[in-house]
């Protein structure tokens, strides 16, 4: 992929959630275990458990390894939550669209990455999510492994298990299974063990079924920290290919929601799956 596209984000959703994310300045991390792919934190922490059990066992740790597999299946007992906001590097992509884009009908909001990096910090961090299913070569099988060489008690109220538990957790929320590698995803990221530090209040949206939580993050006010407005961070909108929204009202919304700067970034999507995303 060329470092131009490299340089811009693309979130895809509906036009109510743009609506909050342009008039009201308003961007939600939502929890993680209630996305489409809500056990992937989990399918991350059992096969990384698997790769250390089998190296240990490889290397002629048997009881060890047997400590550290209870040691994760206490731990896998346990559910921590994770906040984030989702990117993908594709632009005016159906599967982006029939997923994300309310199957096409809704509206892609493109925002530049080199700003978003910058707003990113303390509890909040953007990463680059990755795919595979094998965990034998990911570095936390490594530190696990050096922890057990350096007979550290394997008690989950270690202060190095713990801490090396808190690094697998947040590794976890950047997992996704390879099946879903063709997204190529970007997070904005509260961690599971990061929220006592972040100075937002949650709030909580009811709707029939259920009641979600999630936290917004004042856009306005991140801009305004690192020197840019709301309308530098978005470098264009684009209005999906089924929807039925007309261009030149959205035009008008803009420029009545002092957005004037962003009128010319609206296009409409050259995706040509229109009526298939039934």
């Amino acid at each position: 992929m060329d470092q131009l596209r490299r340089k811009i984000l693309y979130h895809y959703t509906d036009f109510q959630a743009l609506d909050g994310i342009l008039r009201c300045a308003e961007l939600r991390v939502n929890n993680v275990l209630r996305m489409n792919d809500s056990a992937e934190m989990r399918h991350f922490m059992t096969r990384l458990g698997t790769a250390i059990v089998d190296r240990l066992e490889r290397e002629g740790g048997g009881e060890r390894a047997m400590q550290v597999q209870a040691l994760f299946r206490e731990e896998l007992k346990k559910e921590y939550s994770a906040f984030a906001a989702c990117f993908s590097f594709h632009r005016d992509d159906a599967a982006q669209w029939e997923r994300y884009g309310n199957r096409g009908r809704g509206v892609c909001i493109a925002l530049r990455r080199e700003y978003l990096q910058r707003i990113a910090k303390g509890a909040l961090s953007l990463q680059l999510v990755f795919y595979r299913d094998n965990m034998a070569d990911h570095p936390m099988v490594e530190q696990f492994c050096a922890l057990v060489r350096n007979g550290v008690p394997l008690s989950p109220e270690d202060p190095e298990v713990k801490r090396a538990m808190r690094e697998a957790w947040a590794c976890s929320v950047s997992y996704k299974h390879p099946s879903f590698a063709s997204e190529y995803e970007m997070r904005l990221v509260v961690s599971p063990f990061e929220k006592e530090e972040f100075d937002v209040r949650p709030r909580y949206h009811v709707t029939r079924e259920r009641i979600k939580k999630y936290y917004p993050l004042d856009l306005k006010s991140m801009c305004r920290e690192i020197g840019i407005g709301l309308e530098d961070l978005v470098a264009e909108i684009i209005i999906g290919p089924d929807s039925t929204q007309s261009l030149s009202i959205f035009q008008d919304y803009l420029r009545d929601n002092g957005l004037s700067a962003l009128v010319d970034r609206v296009s409409l999507s050259e995706c040509p799956l229109r009526g298939l995303f039934l």
